[in-house]
């Protein structure tokens, strides 16, 4: 077990739950619909991957090897960008900073930090000789 993974999901996890909250109560009268959905796509995969960097956390236990770990990091920074860069797109889109749109072209960066993070965890899982 990866006790900094568990900590860091549980902190994410409970950020995510306040983020969510806030977008279905604080963001319908700020934001329009194309906003909104982008907003909750970004809480969806950070939720989505708080449930795998647990998983990994749990995995790191039976298959204690370095790719493990990487895997970990990989969600970890794919989320802080993927996520991140949405609702900070979200968010200055509805402050009217229409000038920081190329901010969506960061988020795939993220998606392919996830893809490469569930891949790599299989690859570890699959060498792994113990």
């Amino acid at each position: 077990m990866h006790k900094g993974f568990i900590i860091t999901a549980a902190i994410l996890g409970a950020l995510a739950v306040g983020l969510g909250a806030f977008g279905a109560h604080g963001l319908k009268s700020l934001a329009t619909p194309a906003q909104l959905t982008t907003y909750e796509t970004a809480v969806k995969y950070q939720f989505y991957h708080v449930f795998a960097l647990l998983m990994t956390s749990l995995l790191y236990a039976y298959f204690p090897v370095s790719g493990v770990i990487l895997s970990g990091k990989m969600f970890i920074a794919g989320m802080a960008i993927f996520s991140g860069s949405l609702y900070l797109l979200t968010f200055l889109q509805i402050a009217g900073y229409t000038q920081f749109n190329w901010l969506g072209a960061i988020t795939p960066i993220g998606g392919l930090l996830l893809v490469f993070a569930w891949i790599w965890l299989a690859v570890s899982v699959y060498r792994f000789n113990g």
